[in-house]
């Protein structure tokens, strides 16, 4: 990554620690060897899912597809190469008998209970995020995983985001001391606010002109993107939160359903190692993307994906800080990733990387690396977040959706 006309300096310690953490240290379990394994899944939602790679492994063949709108079922077959659609999932997974497991890209507030559906049908489910939007949901699908004993995947992006890598290896490593704090941030702009109203073909409306989920959504309701830098990279949880709201008199926030007066949130988080945590998702403002800075007492990263310096990296020998550039290794091709699918993908190459290990995990009976605990630490932070925002800021206890 470019810094411009930025001049940094290194030290040789960091530099030795960084070649340890990063260059050499595996991802994630290495891809399935010589298995004859199929894993046979089928797709739901044709949007976001025609994005994904499962049908470039080897150990996988999608089966079926459904969308409920045709367009969208047409295209589903067409980058699936698969023949076999359904007009809903209801109807796939009655019909079908012969999945192993099932790829949810639907609506997210129906996310919960198409997982509650499948795993009724006895099949694994790789979900797109986020995990639920209610605490009675979180404790729905921690228990349809449990009282089931299938495999459940959140597909978090930022968990394969070449900073979250990194950021992992050098927490597992020591790298960064005692991680104190970090800085978590997904920003997605919602575009001219004249046109919101007036494109009723955009993703904010559904093809009969009704406004869709995305209308109003609460910022802190969709965390994962931010999350998943904290939970994905130290595995901590988040005791207790103050969040505070932002908004205008757009009828995005003044007529939504979720009776959500906000376009964007901040939160403050208390970690259960004691830790701090700024979690910021805006809806409206002049910047993009999803990224962290992570601060320890040994040394800190700044992962800056809008590209507007490039990602960082300081260590702290004495009182004098040295500061480098970040050269991320060539993570596409570690082990975990079958050399069918060694490309690059979208969220910063991570659908790659989400698509590989849901598939790897099934063949080799694990549990994925963002499973449902991982998944319900990274949501439910958010829901309890926005009802801070709607206190005022009050301070909030956080419920832990851990294995009970």
């Amino acid at each position: 990554m470019s810094l411009g006309r930025r001049e940094i300096l290194f030290g040789a310690g960091a530099a030795a620690l960084l070649a340890q953490t990063t260059a050499t240290r595996p991802v994630g379990r290495p891809a399935p060897l010589d298995s004859s394994r199929k894993i046979r899944m089928a797709v739901a939602g044709g949007n976001f899912g025609s994005t994904f790679f499962f049908h470039q492994h080897p150990n996988c063949v999608v089966a079926a597809v459904t969308d409920l709108r045709a367009d969208r079922r047409r295209h589903l077959m067409q980058v699936y190469k698969c023949d076999n659609m359904y007009p809903s999932l209801e109807e796939l997974v009655a019909k079908e008998t012969r999945l192993d497991a099932v790829a949810i890209f639907t609506p997210a507030t129906e996310h919960v209970r198409h997982v509650e559906l499948a795993m009724r049908r006895g099949l694994h489910v790789f979900s797109a995020v986020p995990a639920c939007f209610t605490l009675e949901e979180a404790e729905r699908l921690r228990a349809a995983k449990e009282h089931t004993g299938l495999r459940y995947m959140m597909g978090e992006t930022s968990y394969y985001r070449p900073g979250g890598i990194y950021a992992r290896a050098l927490h597992e490593s020591g790298g960064f001391g005692e991680l104190f704090y970090s800085e978590l941030m997904y920003y997605h702009d919602r575009g001219d606010l004249n046109e919101l109203i007036t494109n009723k073909r955009s993703r904010f409306y559904e093809p009969d002109g009704s406004k869709s989920w995305r209308w109003g959504i609460p910022p802190l309701h969709y965390p994962t993107h931010a999350m998943g830098f904290l939970v994905g990279v130290t595995g901590e949880r988040i005791k207790s939160v103050s969040a505070l709201g932002w908004g205008n008199k757009h009828p995005f926030v003044a007529e939504n359903r979720y009776n959500n007066p906000f376009f964007n949130e901040s939160a403050l988080m208390e970690t259960d190692r004691g830790h701090m945590s700024r979690c910021n998702v805006f809806w409206l403002v002049g910047g993009a993307g999803e990224r962290a800075q992570w601060l320890g007492d040994k040394g800190s990263l700044w992962m800056e994906n809008a590209g507007i310096h490039g990602d960082l990296w300081t260590a702290r020998p004495g009182e004098n800080p040295k500061t480098t550039p970040v050269r991320y290794p060539d993570y596409i091709n570690d082990p975990m990733i079958p050399e069918t699918m060694r490309h690059a993908s979208g969220h910063g190459g991570s659908q790659t990387f989400l698509s590989a290990e849901f598939i790897n995990a099934l063949v080799d009976n694990r549990e994925p690396a963002v499973d449902v605990y991982k998944a319900l630490a990274m949501t439910v932070p958010g829901i309890i977040g926005h009802q801070s925002a709607m206190h005022g800021g009050e301070r909030l206890k956080v419920p832990s959706f851990d294995r009970s």
